[in-house]
């Protein structure tokens, strides 16, 4: 079976993994770290990187930076995970969702407009594949509205929109180091800070809700509790694990471009006969392939290829459930047709194998099992 994924790491991260070992330092906050930090921060352009032990505990964070009390409201799309929603609802926001384009299946800036209300405070875009949202819209409807944009950058690293970095454009952005994504650690993330008056505060949330930062820096002689935080700082052991795949970055990425490349070419043809969509891409977006996926014509189709691909050795996967849906988006309110194009994706959209060490011969063998189907 070609599994869906299949983390790349070898030498490099056993070697730099090794070397941290040795240095004596185990927890979070030490100089593998920081130098990670560091790189993160000049890659992107940002004011600060905090590493975190996930993109989960990166967007808590980011809702914590918000300016708002209990019962307002942020606005983000259905078709996304879990997290991007649970993270403001621990804040005390009330998520209000929105549907996606059905091009890019990036939050659509009409509908945000259409939901904004004295109570919204926030927007939480999400980059679907590492395809850019609208940001330059979505940027000044925020400015306009004193409203602070939050990306949700988990699939986005090496992405651009217009030139610029994704991440870069919201007050808070966040990161994913997940085992499906382009850059691993097992489990962690991070949050990337624009707005340079976010930092202190990030910092003495992230450190239990102390000034452990500042002490550190030897900027005071003592920590002391300031605020209630949580325990977010990434180990120096998966910090290591960071600097060594940063450190092979082109290579990943040249890998995984060409795997997204040979799918998007060699089904071509076969997706136009049966009218199954590719992704889009915008002229104005260059995405880092985090991952490629199909969109059929029904929930019935899209089983029937999964099945199909199964029996021909290709783990083939679907994605997100509508948020607007489940359990908690119905208790919010939510309801079937409110977000069409989301609950399409829900039903029809499905992943194909994308990671770094995917062999050609492999990515033959998805492309020859997946043009033998044949849609109903």
């Amino acid at each position: 079976m070609i599994p869906f994924n299949r983390p790349d790491v070898g030498t490099t991260e056993l070697s730099v993994v090794t070397e941290a070992l040795g240095l004596g330092k185990l927890s979070g906050g030490g100089p593998i770290a920081g130098a990670v930090e560091e790189h993160l921060t000049e890659l992107h352009g940002c004011g600060r990187t905090l590493l975190t032990t996930s993109c989960t505990h990166a967007l808590e964070m980011a809702a914590h930076l918000i300016d708002a009390t209990f019962g307002d409201e942020v606005i983000l799309p259905s078709y996304t995970f879990v997290s991007t929603a649970s993270a403001f609802m621990m804040r005390g926001l009330k998520p209000i969702f929105v549907d996606v384009r059905p091009d890019t299946l990036c939050i659509d800036v009409q509908q945000v407009e259409r939901a904004l209300t004295s109570k919204t405070r926030a927007v939480c875009a999400v980059h679907y594949g590492g395809v850019s949202a609208d940001l330059d819209e979505l940027s000044d409807l925020c400015t306009d509205r004193n409203l602070t944009l939050v990306e949700d950058n988990a699939h986005g690293l090496f992405g651009k929109y217009k030139g610029s970095d994704l991440g870069t454009f919201g007050s808070t952005s966040t990161l994913s180091f997940h085992e499906t994504k382009n850059i691993v650690c097992g489990e962690g993330g991070a949050l990337q800070i624009n707005d340079l008056a976010l930092v202190e505060r990030a910092e003495i949330l992230r450190e239990k809700g102390t000034d452990r930062a500042k002490f550190f820096r030897g900027q005071v002689d003592k920590y002391v509790w300031r605020e209630v935080g949580s325990s977010w700082v990434l180990s120096e052991i998966l910090a290591a694990m960071l600097k060594a795949q940063l450190s092979r970055k082109e290579e990943l990425q040249a890998n995984r471009l060409a795997v997204w490349t040979a799918y998007h070419n060699g089904l071509q043809e076969w997706s136009d006969k049966f009218g199954i969509r590719q992704p889009t891409v915008p002229p104005h977006c260059e995405h880092p392939a985090h991952l490629y996926y199909l969109i059929f014509k029904s929930l019935e189709e899209r089983s029937d290829f999964i099945s199909h691909m199964a029996a021909a050795g290709v783990m083939a996967v679907f994605h997100y459930q509508s948020l607007h849906l489940s359990p908690v988006g119905r208790a919010l309110g939510g309801v079937e047709g409110q977000c069409p194009v989301s609950e399409q994706a829900s039903d029809c959209l499905v992943r194909l194998p994308l990671f770094s060490g995917l062999s050609n011969s492999e990515v033959d063998s998805v492309l020859e099992a997946a043009t033998s189907f044949r849609a109903r």
